[in-house]
């Protein structure tokens, strides 16, 4: 029965320590920080133990029955109450120890446990340690790539700041190139807008200024007819008998001019100039003869100014006192006769021609017959014709040392003035006076002289008169 007891009590004992250990690991799981926790296995068993045995005091071991058992069973019981005296204190001593292990264990436990959670914290630790670690190697791999690549950056940067400068040096020159491309063009569009304004100015004023003096001619033209009638009418009735008188005599025609026995055509050649350079000096006339349709040439010479109307297709014809210089027309192909300029005109029928061109005649006229010739230019021409007269200038000294005197059939210089006067009388108008052959051009020694002066008393050697019918 004892022996069973012990056993039981055993079994027990170990039933409850596995229990115990099993609560404890079910409360304190294993993992966490890798911390050795001290085995309290073999002392929970040194204490079962110790509890078996405490238990186990003063109980006598168990035999089989039987009557010697049975008296040796109660003289062990008797023994062991008389030694209970001896015994109480190591019991409980026994029982003391017993609780200071179980104290022991428990202080241990609770080690265990602090010891486990703080194996806890340190594996939260490591684990947020672990993750600083990662995040650590992280950055310093962020590191040696952030060297890297900030090398590699700068090294990008420099390119694109190299190659962003060379496109914005690109674009200046472009920009600068297509700024002086405008402005080249807005120039030539400003300078040709500048240009056509101009010229359509010009044109303008031009119209402005033909218009204008048409219309002054055309006044003047009305003024000098006015001026003209009343002249003729004042005269024919507060002189009628003078003038019958001045009509008879200017009827008897005076002798015409004759040529003194050389040939006119060599005179002409070396003190007048060659044919060439009579024609060149002859084309001032071409603007005021151009669409004319009947011009007659008096005292034609040699035909240059009928082969300049030739050109101009202008129908012309010449008269002159020398047959060689008619003929000489003739052969060229110009319409030329040889005929006294007062008998041609006065067998033309009045208006009959447009134009009347004379150069170098009046000067062999007798000075009595010029008003006769401005009369009958008057009368055979048309309203609006033209009449041009070219003679040497007696303004210009030169010519009376020089060309005047050279022509022996020449009989006084005719003024400027004088040849006007008998060109209104006869009814002219529109007179106009050009100085022509300037004299410093044959005779280089004039530049000398002060310009004034010498384009008072040295300018032109001829001059050339031109009238239109009233």
């Amino acid at each position: 029965m004892p022996a069973d007891r012990e056993e039981l009590s055993a079994e027990e004992l170990a039933a409850i320590v596995s229990e115990v250990r099993e609560r404890v690991r079910a409360r304190y799981p294993e993992g966490g920080f890798a911390i050795e926790l001290a085995d309290l296995l073999p002392l929970v068993h040194a204490r079962d133990a110790m509890q078996g045995k405490v238990a186990a005091i003063g109980t006598v071991n168990p035999r089989r029955g039987g009557p010697v058992n049975g008296l040796v069973q109660l003289a062990k019981r008797l023994i062991a109450r008389a030694l209970d005296w001896h015994v109480r204190e190591q019991i409980e001593f026994n029982r003391a120890a017993l609780v200071a292990i179980e104290n022991a264990l428990e202080a241990l436990n609770q080690q265990n446990r602090a010891l486990l959670d703080l194996s806890t914290r340190l594996a939260k630790l490591e684990n947020e340690a672990a993750g600083l670690r990662y995040e650590a190697a992280e950055l310093k791999d962020i590191r040696a790539h952030w060297a890297e690549w900030r090398a590699g950056w700068e090294h990008k940067l420099a390119g694109i700041e190299t190659a962003f400068l060379h496109n914005v040096a690109e674009v200046q020159a472009a920009f600068q190139h297509r700024t002086a491309l405008m402005e080249s063009t807005l120039r030539e569009t400003v300078k040709m807008q500048h240009q056509d304004f101009a010229l359509k100015y010009d044109q303008a004023i031009s119209q402005i200024e033909k218009r204008t003096w048409a219309d002054l001619e055309r006044i003047r033209l009305d003024y000098d007819r006015m001026i003209h009638t009343e002249l003729r009418l004042i005269r024919q009735r507060g002189m009628p008998a003078a003038a019958g008188v001045e009509t008879a005599a200017v009827a008897a025609p005076a002798p015409a001019p004759a040529w003194i026995g050389f040939d006119a055509g060599r005179f002409a050649e070396r003190f007048r100039g060659s044919e060439e350079y009579v024609r060149r000096k002859q084309r001032f006339y071409l603007p005021f003869f151009e669409g004319r349709r009947a011009v007659l040439d008096v005292g034609c010479g040699r035909g240059e100014f009928l082969e300049l109307m030739r050109e101009a297709g202008v129908r012309a014809r010449g008269i002159d006192l020398d047959a060689g210089c008619v003929e000489a027309c003739r052969a060229r192909g110009l319409d030329a006769e040889a005929a006294d300029l007062f008998a041609h005109l006065a067998s033309l029928e009045d208006g009959a021609l447009d134009g009347i061109f004379s150069a170098q005649v009046v000067e062999h006229l007798p000075p009595e017959r010029l008003p006769e010739l401005a009369r009958l230019a008057a009368a055979k021409l048309a309203p609006g014709g033209l009449l041009a007269i070219e003679t040497p200038n007696p303004e210009c000294l030169a010519i009376f040392t020089t060309h005047f005197y050279l022509d022996p059939t020449h009989r006084r210089p005719i003024p400027a003035g004088l040849l006007s006067f008998y060109l209104e009388e006869a009814g002219m108008g529109l007179i106009q006076v050009h100085r022509l052959s300037p004299a410093v051009e044959s005779m280089p020694a004039l530049k000398s002289l002060p310009e004034d002066f010498r384009e008072a008393f040295f300018g032109g050697l001829d001059y050339a008169i031109l009238a239109t019918r009233l």
